[in-house]
């Protein structure tokens, strides 16, 4: 066991991960779609972390957050242009690890291992623990991130995509590269580069936050199917810019109905009501709950539009001309 003495008058006893439980946790992760590859160095490194960060210490009944990377292959040199970050490195490797840990938030701190046990703190100068930053920080450092937010989530990013853990199961999201043959599949359909940063929109903003959505692109300028506007037009939020995501996740928590966006990836319409055609209502079947059935059925009567469904609990599905292209359900 390891002997832990997080403030003077307490004490915690924190188990060490046995090969049991490492075992158990590895077929967790397989069963969710990730299977642990690489060394066996690195994969009790991994398993280490992820046991840790669904088991956190306990101070004063705050639970602590964290946030490990682990085995970065990529050249340090690379690491700011990449990430957009000024970061100050130090070493660690002289530490014992839960002392390492202690400085580790996972937001702008955070603790470099390496199965070498040449060890780092790393300090960025912003907080950098969305979903969407361990994308990007997995991708820069060719590394696989482990955090527990603040909020309580952990998560695991890496070159696989993304495993979240609910409380009860892990939910496997693929990285959205994966989906884009599928999705965009000829011109008509539209610039794939919008159509990419929808995804990484509704997967990584939406779904990592249970945010519930529509979002209709409409590659062209062409009257679409008739829908019920609800609200006022949106101001021109633009998905393919960083700094008007923000706003336009705050305001999809707070509606319901679809979002619409142009060929340029810009918001034209919000909180639209969807409304199937006869013919889409008789050759279409109900499919899940009332957004995924109407995302479906509105793809029917626009066949050029791609629908995204993001379900409230998280995940994503794509809908084409009545058709599901992709999802990650579990079935």
């Amino acid at each position: 066991m390891a002997f832990i003495r997080p403030a003077a008058g307490s004490v915690r006893w924190m188990p060490e991960p046995g090969a049991g439980r490492q075992r158990r946790l590895a077929e967790e992760l397989e069963e969710a779609g990730l299977v642990v590859d690489g060394s066996d160095d690195f994969r009790s490194l991994l398993l280490e972390e992820i046991d840790h960060a669904l088991r956190p210490p306990v101070h004063e009944r705050r639970v602590v957050s964290s946030g490990a990377i682990l085995q970065p292959h990529t050249d340090p040199a690379t690491w700011e242009a990449g990430t957009q970050l000024t970061i100050t490195r130090s070493p660690a490797d002289q530490h014992r690890l839960p002392a390492a840990r202690l400085f580790a938030d996972g937001l702008s701190s955070w603790l470099l291992r390496r199965t070498d046990d040449v060890n780092e703190w790393m300090v960025f100068d912003r907080p950098a623990g969305s979903e969407r930053d361990l994308v990007v920080l997995a991708s820069v450092f060719d590394a696989t991130i482990v955090q527990r937010h603040p909020a309580g989530a952990v998560r695991v990013a890496g070159s696989f995509g993304i495993l979240r853990w609910q409380g009860f199961s892990w939910h496997y999201e693929p990285p959205v590269h994966t989906w884009i043959d599928a999705v965009a599949a000829t011109s008509a359909h539209g610039d794939s580069g919008v159509i990419e940063d929808l995804l990484k929109f509704a997967i990584h903003d939406l779904g990592s936050l249970r945010i519930g959505a529509l979002l209709i692109f409409r590659p062209n300028g062409a009257p679409g199917p008739v829908v019920e506007e609800l609200l006022p037009t949106p101001p021109p939020l633009r998905i393919r810019r960083a700094t008007h995501l923000a706003p336009l996740r705050h305001a999809l928590a707070q509606i319901d109905g679809a979002a619409v966006f142009d060929g340029d990836g810009v918001l034209r319409q919000l909180g639209v009501r969807l409304v199937p055609s006869d013919a889409a209502e008789q050759a279409v079947d109900a499919l899940r709950g009332t957004r995924h059935t109407s995302a479906r059925r509105y793809s029917h009567d626009d066949p050029l539009a791609t629908v995204i469904a993001v379900s409230d609990d998280g995940p994503v599905s794509v809908f084409r001309d009545g058709e599901v292209l992709v999802n990650s359900h579990a079935d």
